[in-house]
């Protein structure tokens, strides 16, 4: 059953491009891990300063697998800039998590 893993980060406007760029330079980064099924960066087209980054994984042990890897924690140490690392963009996240009751995908042409 795929599970659905939502990153809500909160950046400030001046921050919005730099979330975009860090998340592009990264990309590809999950691709390989065991049970990934999907990603994507969804920026806020209203008021709201809420990005969501959205993974879809296989199942639970998948996505926990792939927190407690290496390449995870590389990933989110924030990459070294002049010898010290990045500050964080987001000044609030959480980590929200469903699972798929029902999915309805468009058939195929």
């Amino acid at each position: 059953m795929t599970v659905i893993r939502i990153n809500a980060i909160t950046v400030p406007e001046s921050g919005s491009e730099e979330l975009a760029r860090r998340f592009a330079d990264r990309a590809g980064a999950v691709d390989h891990a065991d049970g990934f099924e999907g990603f994507e960066l969804l920026r806020p087209t209203d008021d709201r300063q809420t990005w969501l980054v959205v993974t879809r994984w296989r199942d639970k042990e998948a996505f926990e697998a792939w927190v407690a890897s290496p390449a995870f924690a590389h990933g989110h140490r924030g990459a070294p800039s002049g010898g010290a690392s990045r500050p964080p963009v987001g000044t609030h996240s959480e980590l929200w998590s469903y699972d798929v009751e029902i999915e309805v995908r468009r058939p195929p042409a």
